[in-house]
């Protein structure tokens, strides 16, 4: 078994679960207990089911650019179904889903938990609230004769409370902003700064209020420091984060989310996938300055999570991410806290997920070999359990 916290190996680990939850963890011989289940995984290497903290189920990997314009809310959440099933099949039993239209992630997490569909735990934002023309919550592939306003923009710091509040009402569990421009929109300068520190505060506030965290897109330096100085949570991709940036992560014990697996699928398979060349151009200067920032931020101390943008590259190819946080600067122990006992921190769910402990969720995946000694060994998990139930078993 991986001991995630401390980076080392346990032999011969037995662990015992009743009603979904781990009740005690030791290693030895099973007790013989009248009327259990035994599941005997000889020769594998155990570990917490894996935290993704930036998925879009509803998204798919050869939908991008104009074609999005064909896909209606209600068919991408039926898409999420094979989506969710599809990611847990991979170890990843807990998610964290940032932005999905007409609160389509709400429905497939409340779907998930009522045992209707196989998917991992789910966390949800439903719609991100943004500017108008904005990266997250505008739709800037139409001309302005159509008037398509974005379904979450709110210009200014009361429009920005009003839509968390009705986020709040709907049922997510997590508000999701942009304070930068984005790669994949239309328009939006990837480096440039949305919303202002004023209004970045307003909705943290509020967000913060009513018990939620706050995820915020920010891939340009100052945008990653009006989100910061407002009081986010987690930083989505920090591409360009500078020293002030790194020292105010520290300082505020914030987490930087950096998706280092995505470029090579935009840049090796975008176009095919519908992916606009303007981009294209834009990922052209941000992966590698993103992957140097990496090992920047890592070294300096900057807490960090796995979250890999899934919906861009295809659903279940999560764990890839993993071996290029290793390639650029983490152990693979720190790549596995990253994903484990990390996440669970940002999320909130300290000692609920990430972890094989007394208490736990029994979310456990199983793989041969040693994760610790090749981390790509997660790319093709053998044994997937959450909550005490056995999805995978190979």
């Amino acid at each position: 078994m991986v001991d995630v916290k401390r980076g080392t190996l346990v032999d011969d680990p037995v662990v015992t679960i009743v009603d979904g939850v781990i009740e005690s963890v030791a290693t030895g011989q099973a007790p013989q207990v009248e009327g259990a289940e035994y599941i005997d995984l000889a020769g594998k290497t155990i570990l917490p089911g894996l935290i993704d903290m930036h998925v879009h189920l509803t998204s798919d990997s050869d939908m991008h650019g104009y074609r999005r314009l064909a896909i209606s809310d209600e068919r991408a959440t039926i898409t999420g179904v094979v989506n969710a099933q599809t990611t847990l099949m991979a170890g990843f039993t807990t998610v964290r889903n940032v932005g999905a239209g007409s609160f389509g992630d709400v429905a497939l997490r409340d779907a998930i938990n009522e045992g209707d569909i196989p998917g991992p735990r789910m966390f949800v934002s439903g719609p991100p609230i943004g500017i108008t023309g904005g990266h997250c919550s505008d739709n800037n592939l139409l001309p302005p004769e159509y008037e398509a306003v974005g379904e979450n923009v709110a210009d200014g710091p009361w429009a920005a409370r009003a839509a968390v509040r009705k986020n709040r009402k709907f049922g997510v569990d997590v508000i999701k902003t942009c304070s930068t421009g984005g790669v994949l929109s239309k328009g939006t300068k990837v480096g440039a700064p949305q919303y202002t520190v004023e209004e970045l505060t307003a909705l943290t506030e509020e967000a913060h209020s009513h018990g939620l965290k706050v995820a915020s897109h920010a891939h340009g330096s100052e945008g990653i420091v009006n989100a910061l100085k407002a009081g986010v949570d987690t930083i989505e991709h920090a591409s360009f984060i500078d020293d002030e940036g790194i020292r105010l992560a520290k300082a505020n014990g914030a987490y930087l989310s950096m998706d280092v697996y995505v470029t090579e699928f935009i840049l090796g398979e975008g176009e095919a996938a519908g992916i606009l060349p303007e981009s294209l151009d834009k990922e052209r200067i941000v992966g590698q300055t993103q992957r140097d920032n990496f090992r920047k931020a890592h070294e300096a101390g900057v807490k960090m999570v796995l979250g890999t943008d899934a919906g861009v590259y295809p659903h279940g190819d999560n764990a890839r991410q993993l071996s290029r946080m290793v390639q650029f600067g983490m152990t693979s122990a720190e790549a596995l806290r990253a994903a484990t006992a990390n996440a669970a921190d940002a999320l909130g769910q300290t000692g609920n997920v990430g972890i094989i402990a007394p208490q736990a969720s029994a979310d456990i995946i199983a793989v041969s070999g040693n994760p610790l000694a090749d981390i790509s060994l997660l790319e093709g998990v053998e044994f997937v359990m959450k909550s005490g139930e056995v999805y995978k078993s190979e």
